[in-house]
């Protein structure tokens, strides 16, 4: 058993389900029961509680029940204790351990995104937030010298009612921010849960604040997700929700992923709002709120974005990609003394300083419905009109060549030492200044970037020009020099 192959950065993921060619269950009741006890021995050791207490949550996928119940037994089997939060989200896992009405030692959630239903991984939360990579290491490590528990036959757990307490919490935030009751009143908003976690998001926030939610879609949870990815980020789920929005004169459109830590929007006219929109849409609201503090951004932002948040006084912080990357950078910052209020990756992972840090989705779209809400109250616009001047590219691409060599990361190094040569030789090509990842390129009208994969042997390639065809232009540049490495596959 190798149990670092489950690691994927702060998170641990695997395949739990059989149904997908190649894809070999690896995430199973019994090495999830070792993972439990890892957990609590891991709090028991470094944070010095002798018996802790741990709240267990999941999302919607098939795997969830038997997981769950195998991270119990091996919570028990440390010693500690389980409350049973049931289906919750992500965000609402970490806030168990906040409460003081729950006031876990340590919290698990057992999701894997927006992955494929077949995946199912853990995310760990302490008081002090989400655990990091050294961490998940160190979790692993006790795993490996411990081994595969024989059967054990669970005692009990605790039932825990965590999501309304989380909801209630949203509300009253949602609330305070407008000074109103039910400040939704008089909105059509409607939701896509995407058959994930984020159903919960209609009945106990939208519609106590007075929202019309006629027309939300696909909120009951199904593991197999039966009618699209449930993510901000796929072409096929965000074409759904502006479907959704269009048929229904909706107001505002609300898409969740998986376990509700990422979130999207549509506005009223149909106009996605996720990426960079969605980045520009928080670092308005935030910068209102926190003038002159730096948003810090993951490395594939586009200019216009940069340009539009020093526009509203702010400083642009682009950084390295991953959420913890981003988030931890934010941190560091306001360390140094550095105000910075907001991080956001734009796979739509985010989190605020005033909110613990948290990559919280449902989160970020209190703090946006709060923004409605006044508009509404004050017949000041609506919140599409607050983003209209936002400078979008006229093209955009990604392309992510494939390392077919067992040291893909070597190999990745010696592409990246190669194309800054390339672009030295390049007429109208700069090396970005103040870069935390790979090679960006300034060209005109537009940029470049090649950067290595967080955990994949592929060569991911961002373009954006501001000339229609512009990108695909440069990708061809791009691509004729890359070719000379044989074992890239385009």
């Amino acid at each position: 058993m190798n149990w670092f192959s489950l690691q994927n950065g702060s998170d641990i993921r695997g395949v739990a389900l059989e149904g997908l060619a190649d894809e070999p269950v690896n995430l199973t009741p019994e090495i999830v029961r070792t993972l439990g006890w890892a957990f609590a021995d891991w709090l028991k050791d470094v944070r010095g509680i002798s018996q802790p207490r741990i709240s267990i949550g999941h999302d919607s996928r098939c795997s969830a029940s038997s997981l769950k119940q195998g991270v119990a037994e091996g919570i028990e089997l440390s010693g500690g204790s389980v409350g049973d939060c049931g289906l919750a989200s992500t965000p609402a896992m970490f806030m168990s351990t906040v409460f003081e009405s729950h006031a876990f030692d340590g919290a698990i959630m057992l999701t894997a995104s927006h992955l494929p239903f077949n995946r199912n991984g853990l995310k760990f939360f302490t008081r002090r937030g989400g655990l990091d990579k050294k961490d998940i290491s160190s979790i692993l490590e006790r795993a490996e010298q411990k081994g595969l528990f024989e059967g054990h036959s669970l005692l009990s757990t605790e039932a825990t009612e965590l999501m309304p307490d989380y909801s209630a919490h949203l509300v009253s935030i949602i609330r305070a921010g407008t000074g109103v009751e039910k400040p939704l009143d008089g909105l059509h908003i409607i939701v896509d849960a995407g058959n994930g976690a984020g159903g919960f998001f209609v009945e106990q926030i939208l519609q106590p604040l007075g929202a019309d939610t006629t027309g939300s879609q696909f909120l009951e949870p199904d593991g197999m997700f039966p009618n699209h990815i449930p993510n901000p980020e796929d072409a096929t789920a965000m074409s759904a929700m502006v479907k959704a929005v269009l048929q229904q004169k909706a107001d505002f459109g609300i898409i969740f992923d998986t376990d509700v830590d990422r979130a999207g929007a549509v506005d009223k006219r149909g106009n996605p709002i996720n990426r960079n929109r969605f980045i520009a849409l928080m670092a308005a609201i935030v910068l209102e709120e926190h003038p002159g503090t730096t948003v810090v951004t993951d490395s594939v932002t586009s200019s216009g974005l940069k340009q539009w948040i020093e526009s509203l006084g702010g400083i642009h912080h682009r950084f390295k990609r991953g959420y913890r990357n981003v988030i931890n950078e934010s941190i560091r910052l306001n360390e140094l003394g550095v105000s910075s209020e907001l991080a956001l990756e734009t796979s739509g992972h985010g989190a605020l300083k005033e909110n613990y840090f948290l990559d919280d989705g449902a989160y970020q779209i209190a703090k946006i419905l709060v923004k409605i809400a006044t508009l509404h109250q004050t017949q000041a616009g609506t919140i599409d009109t607050l983003i209209e001047p936002l400078q979008e590219p006229a093209e955009a691409l990604e392309i992510r060549p494939k390392i077919k060599v067992v040291d893909f990361s070597a190999y990745a190094d010696q592409v990246l030492e190669a194309f800054v040569y390339f672009v030295e030789s390049e007429e109208g090509w700069e090396r970005t200044p103040d870069n935390f990842e790979g090679v960006h390129v300034t060209v005109p009208n537009g940029w470049i970037l090649v950067r290595k994969s967080l955990h994949d042997p592929q060569i991911p390639i961002n373009i954006e020009s501001d000339l229609e065809g512009g990108a695909t232009a440069l990708k061809q540049q791009v691509k004729a020099f890359l070719e000379s490495f044989e074992a890239l596959d385009f």
